[in-house]
């Protein structure tokens, strides 16, 4: 955003980094959508946070539900608005009788409503409901301009306009409420593989360059936009914490996974992690190393055929950036190779034991020795990470699912945990292995915000974020809703 234009914060989780900070002061904000999208909530929100985080005052203009309505659904997310109306920070006026020959003074009510209150936050809900009240389209013109010259212009007042947006319908109000607007958002609802989604659209926002126009978000505790994935960069690391295993099941390291999964992983159990090619290896790794970290740090061991692109110096340095000690590398981490190329001296940071692809047989084998060994020698269960496509490329891919389904049943023998990874483009893989998952979990992408959600059994569908709030990066799962 321009630095010559004064911004408000929008009081939206994750829209003012995306905006340049928040909306230009003074401003019109067209909010449009079908009914359900979350319109009410989002210029609540924008209302309850102005009073309570900036000290701004604002007034609601409602034309589409009463005060009692209102006031109690927006108790579920936390919003006491009948505390800031009590302490003269906000005020909702009730305006769902309104007829055409009392627009003037309804007007007049909205402005005297402001100056009284020293509003600088408005909404008026909706726009839409008003101009229904209107003989003729020009009506709806001069009370456009009324509020945007007296209201607006004249009281310095940031005002929301809300628009209904009929089904099947992609026109906003009048027509003309976006030309006059300062800024444009849309809400929608999709669908996403029978999930729905929601997005925000950036129609426009003066003197902000938008880079991004689509955004994803929830309403889940409220109004929240996902900004496009990006790794965080750690200040200060501090050593991963595991989590302990609650009964029957083995902890996934990470609290929000955990909760989605009901309690983490079942003891035994074989999960299968689908990756789309939307999806970076950084942030499925988000997923993927605190499992690892949580066995290894307790004493467990793992073995490992790696994805394509996976070698021992990533295990290494992920592993170094949650804290694991190179004894704890060398203990308790085997690291199965496929080429033979990798060093095999006290210097390597893992033991690692080479596959040649030559007889399948034989190197699964193998690979199911070691296990079983380091169970017997740990006392614990071990963690089995299985790279699909590496297999498939060793061995051909019907003789992959074969193998694959070999190791799954070796490691219920052992109580060990299988973590086979699928990724792009073998989605036919991953729908023929289905049978051997007790957990099947996707990932995807949409506007630049990772999504996860499980197949079997079925979840909700989850925004990804990156936390790194501890001192080492974990997943953060919201649910979209």
């Amino acid at each position: 955003m321009s630095s010559s234009i004064k911004v408000i914060p929008t009081g939206v989780e994750g829209l003012d980094a995306v905006l340049g900070g928040g909306f230009p002061r003074d401003s019109l904000i067209v909010l449009a959508g079908n009914a359900g999208t979350g319109k009410t909530i989002f210029s609540a929100q924008f209302l309850y946070r102005g009073a309570v985080d900036f000290g701004e005052n604002g007034v609601y203009a409602s034309f589409s539900e009463s005060r009692e309505i209102f006031t109690s659904n927006m108790k579920s997310f936390g919003f006491d608005f009948e505390r800031l109306e009590k302490d003269g920070r906000f005020s909702f006026l009730d305006l769902l009788t309104v007829r055409e020959s009392a627009v003037s003074a309804v007007l007049d009510l909205i402005i005297s409503e402001v100056d009284r209150v020293r509003a600088k936050r408005l909404v008026i809900d909706s726009y839409t409901a008003l101009a229904q009240s209107f003989k003729e389209p020009i009506d709806a013109r001069i009370v456009l301009h009324v509020i945007l010259g007296k209201l607006i212009r004249g009281m310095g007042c940031t005002t929301i306009l809300v628009e209904e947006v009929p089904f099947g319908s992609s026109r906003i109000g009048l027509g003309i409420e976006e030309f006059v607007a300062d800024g444009v958002i849309v809400l929608n609802t999709n669908q996403l593989n029978g999930y729905r989604l929601r997005e925000l659209q950036l129609l426009k926002l003066r003197g902000v360059m938008l880079r991004e126009n689509m955004l994803t978000f929830t309403l889940s505790e409220g109004f929240k936009v996902f900004q496009p994935y990006k790794p965080k960069l750690i200040e200060k690391s501090n050593r991963f914490k595991p989590i302990p295993d609650p009964p029957g099941k083995h902890s996934t390291g990470t609290k929000s996974l955990d909760e989605v999964l009901d309690g983490g992983l079942p003891k035994g159990s074989t999960i299968l992690l689908e990756m789309d090619e939307k999806v970076s290896a950084s942030t499925y790794y988000t997923v993927t190393f605190p499992l690892v970290c949580n066995f290894l740090f307790q004493g467990r061991a793992v073995v490992c055929i790696p994805t394509a692109g996976v070698d021992p110096k990533i295990i290494y340095e992920r592993l170094t950036a949650y804290g694991a000690t190179r004894e704890e590398k060398l203990r308790n981490k085997i690291f199965i190779s496929t080429s033979g190329t990798f060093p095999k001296s006290g210097d390597a940071p893992f033991e690692i034991i080479s596959i040649e692809g030559r007889n399948a047989v034989e190197d699964v084998d193998k690979f199911l020795r070691v296990a079983e060994d380091l169970t017997v020698q740990t006392n614990q269960p071990v963690l089995m990470i299985i790279g699909v496509d590496t297999l498939a490329a060793l061995y051909g891919e019907s003789r992959c699912e074969q193998l694959i389904s070999w190791i799954v049943t070796e490691a219920r023998r052992i109580s060990a945990v299988v973590l086979a990874v699928v990724k792009a483009g073998r989605r036919e893989s991953a729908i023929r292995l289905s049978p051997l998952a007790d957990i099947y979990l996707r990932m995807t992408r949409k506007h630049g915000c990772p999504l996860l959600y499980g197949v079997k059994p079925r979840t909700g569908l989850y925004a990804l974020e990156e936390d790194t709030s501890e001192g080492y990066s974990i997943a953060k799962l919201t649910q979209i809703v």
